[in-house]
């Protein structure tokens, strides 16, 4: 076993917060405080690209939302530094 993955081993139980954009947009607060039930807003990523999985707010991978039973789920296409993902789709 080499020394860094001991050094994993020590904190891989070590909790982090994992999140998936779908997507964002800028708009002046007037518009936010404007914003009422049904409100629609326009995100800035079409509806095929893939979505940012972040984790602790650094880009780690990108990914595609799928359904598993009654919930949402994350298929992760590419790692970040990755290109084999990009190129094979």
């Amino acid at each position: 076993m080499t020394d860094k993955m001991r050094a994993l081993d020590l904190i891989s139980d070590v909790e982090v917060m994992l999140s998936v954009e779908l997507g964002r947009t800028r708009m002046p607060l007037k518009d936010v405080l404007g914003l009422v039930e049904n409100a629609v807003v326009p995100l800035e990523r079409q509806v095929d690209e893939l979505l940012d999985v972040y984790v602790n707010g650094k880009a780690i991978a990108r990914g595609e939302v799928i359904t598993e039973g009654d919930r949402f789920a994350l298929r992760v296409v590419e790692l970040a530094g990755d290109r084999r993902g990009a190129e094979a789709a």
